[in-house]
């Protein structure tokens, strides 16, 4: 093996980078952004980690580990299989991350199997950041399993670690391997305080984070053979392949597991992960769709008539769901769901003319329109099945598939086919004719959100173009969605694209993934009135943020006729706000009201952006009955303030003390009820999150949403 510190010092001496995050010595690597210390050995044919540990702390979080490992050709693959080091080279991303790419080169048997191995930190963060490159320059195939880009010997006991899985929101005890539901899970050790976030931005029901399945080891990557979905990745001769990126952030001091979360890696997420709905400079405040309660029923006059009282009630984006389509060579489309998908011709019994004459009358009433469609199916009546039946998945029976439903209404298209440019040039036309802001992309690609059986998923189609079986079709699926979501971004700019939960692949399914490629997720179906469905909502967004993003979760079918809308408003307000209903059936005087709360969210984005930002608001728990809860969307980057969410669901008593954070010590702040902007307490920065002030609800199910404004910044 060449000798590390030759081979460093040749890489850095030519490189216009910041050299203090790396230090060299014979035969060892450490990286250290002067919060975090992880420090890397290669010898003897081998290389391991052997430090991970806060910057000037004596703790070691981990032991010797084996760093990284594989199957390939169902063959055990690690950190000590036996390895030459080829090259080293300082790398960095957009987003300010530094680091290191050591490139190994296999030897014996694995000779011509290349791993590149990339570590990122950040400035002021305990955080380190990974993934690994394959490259298979052996005169064979090899099929690549199991990876796991983090395979660490951690020093934290499993008699005393809790493990915070399910977006980090519940415990669990022992051994743990985790699943699509887990874009981050902690590892706290609670006797000494302290403990790991462990992210993993892998795709949908791709993700493993496992621990304690020998002891104390943690994994994190892709899942493994006999798992339900198991990861698979042909390699021929001469290609490469790049891993999903993991990342491990440490803390300490704290008895609370969930606070990095919280904390560091909500900033992490935010300012260097840098998701979609972030980088969005025009993210929609208020949000209208037609599913509920019309469902494929939609027609020109009726879109009409609901747009002209959503534009009163202060509606930004008017959005047509299902129902609008049909298929070459039909009349009319079914009034029922399941029908006309494939060809996406506009259904002219119902819209006379096409869709621009309703688009632009949409646009006149101030309006931006956007369209729902099946992004991976088709009817068998549509032509573009009839041409191209290969574009489809095939069953485990050879047959044509669909996996999002029992039953054969429609079957699914294969991603790891031409389809996707077919559905794209389909997006692009409607983007350019009609001028599309919106699409909600739906139903099921990889797996479903509704069958049990994980032998209804993927495609067993061999002679695809891009993948060869069954197990290589998630991920190509995956990637080349997630592609597709990158295509159009470049292709139609300003289009916001919604992924919903089915083509994500599980029940209310969102993660880092998605959250890097779609601006958002129509995360759920919920109907409820008030009072259960504004609770709904509140959970559901207070259950998987702040691991991802707050504005990425839409929060679908809240009813804005429902009586009691104004609370599911306030609610809604904790995410991207999306409602339903028939707001024909909302009085004037109700509907100035909605109105005046929409002015108000999007002058609150215009002066905090803070749809860009939400944590949990200090001494406030799960919503759920009986107690208060609360969200905090303070812009604290800026200092500047923000906007809070207080609530009130069968509690007791009939007031609460709330404080925030994120605000700066000496400034002076106004609180302002909203929507209205009735000022109701000053104080400075220090004293609003060290004291706060009294929220008082008199109703028994109510909510509050204030302005947290720096005085002096109006």
């Amino acid at each position: 093996m060449k000798t590390l510190l030759l081979v460093l010092i040749a890489s850095f001496s030519s490189a216009l980078w910041s050299q203090e995050f790396v230090s060299v010595s014979e035969n060892s690597l450490a990286l250290n952004n002067g919060e975090l210390v992880r420090e890397i050995r290669l010898g003897n044919g081998a290389i391991s980690s052997t430090g991970l540990r806060m910057a000037g702390e004596d703790r070691n979080y981990i032991m010797d580990s084996r760093e990284f490992s594989f199957l390939a050709n169902s063959q055990q693959v690690d950190g000590s299989t036996g390895w030459d080091l080829v090259d080293t080279e300082l790398i960095s991303d957009e987003r300010m991350g530094q680091g290191v790419r050591v490139v190994l080169g296999g030897t014996a048997e694995w000779q011509g199997l290349f791993v590149e191995i990339n570590y990122l930190l950040y400035p002021d963060l305990p955080l380190v950041r990974k993934w690994i490159k394959l490259v298979n320059a052996t005169p064979h195939d090899l099929k690549i399993e199991a990876v796991n880009v983090e395979e660490l010997q951690t020093s934290l006991s499993h008699v005393r670690t809790v493990v915070h899985h399910n977006y980090a929101r519940m415990k669990h005890l022992g051994n743990f391997t985790g699943n699509w539901d887990d874009p981050v899970v902690v590892l706290h050790h609670v006797s000494d305080r302290l403990g790991m976030a462990v992210g993993n931005e892998a795709p949908g029901i791709l993700k493993r984070t496992a621990y304690h399945t020998v002891y104390n080891n943690l994994e994190a990557g892709l899942t493994h053979p006999g798992q339900d979905f198991p990861f698979r990745k042909w390699l021929a001769p001469g290609e490469s392949w790049e891993t999903p990126k993991t990342f491990i952030c440490l803390y300490r001091d704290t008895d609370d597991g969930f606070a990095v979360v919280d904390g560091v890696v909500n900033d992490f997420v935010r300012r260097h992960m840098y998701p979609q709905i972030i980088r969005n400079e025009h993210k929609p405040v208020f949000v209208y769709n037609t599913w509920n309660p019309f469902r494929t029923f939609v027609s020109d006059s009726l879109v009409r008539e609901v747009a002209l009282a959503a534009a009163e009630c202060g509606i930004k984006e008017f959005i047509i769901d299902d129902g609008w389509q049909v298929n070459e060579g039909s009349e009319t489309s079914a009034e029922a769901w399941g029908k006309n998908y494939g060809d996406w011709k506009v259904d002219e019994e119902k819209f006379p003319g096409g869709l621009k004459p309703t688009f632009d009358y949409i646009n006149s009433l101030g309006l931006k329109p956007g369209l729902w469609m099946s992004v991976g199916s088709a009817t068998k009546d549509a032509a573009v099945y009839k041409e191209h039946p290969e574009w489809f998945v095939r069953n485990s029976d050879g047959e044509h598939g669909n996996i999002h439903a029992y039953g054969n209404e429609f079957s699914t298209s294969c991603f790891g086919t031409d389809w996707v440019d077919y559905i794209k040039e389909v997006l692009v036309r409607m983007s350019n004719q009609y001028g599309l802001a919106y699409t909600k992309l739906d139903f099921a690609v990889a797996a479903s959100a509704y069958v049990n059986d994980p032998h209804i998923s993927g495609c067993y189609a061999t002679d695809h173009p891009f993948h060869r079986d069954h197990q290589e079709s998630f991920i190509v699926i995956y990637e080349r969605v997630l592609e597709l979501f990158d295509r159009l971004h470049r292709e139609c700019p300003g289009l916001f694209i919604d992924c919903t939960f089915e083509t994500a692949g599980k029940l209310q399914l969102m993660d880092y993934a998605i959250a890097m490629h779609a601006d958002g997720n129509w995360l759920s179906n919920f109907e409820e009135p008030y009072p259960t469905g504004p609770l709904r909502i509140r959970q559901m967004a207070w259950w998987r943020s702040p691991a991802v993003p707050a504005s990425s979760l839409v929060i679908g079918n809240t009813p804005m006729d429902d009586p009691g809308f104004e609370f599911a408003l306030k609610s809604l307000i904790g995410t991207l706000p999306i409602v339903l209903g028939d707001p024909r059936k909302i009085e004037p005087e109700q509907r100035v009201r909605y109105r005046e709360w929409s002015e108000w969210m999007q002058e609150m984005q215009d002066k905090y952006n803070y749809m860009s930002y939400r944590r949990d608001l200090p001494g406030f728990g799960e919503p759920r009955e009986g107690h208060w809860d609360g969200w905090m969307r303070i812009n604290n980057d800026t200092r500047a303030g923000g906007i809070i969410g207080v609530f009130r669901q069968g509690a007791c008593e009939e007031q609460r003390q709330v404080v925030v954070k994120g605000l700066e010590d000496e400034a002076s702040y106004v609180v302002k009820l909203a929507p209205e902007g009735t000022r109701v307490h000053t104080g400075t920065g220090r004293q609003l999150m060290e004291q706060g002030f009294k929220v008082y609800i008199p109703e028994s199910i109510d909510g509050m949403v204030y302005e947290i404004e720096r005085d002096g910044d109006q």
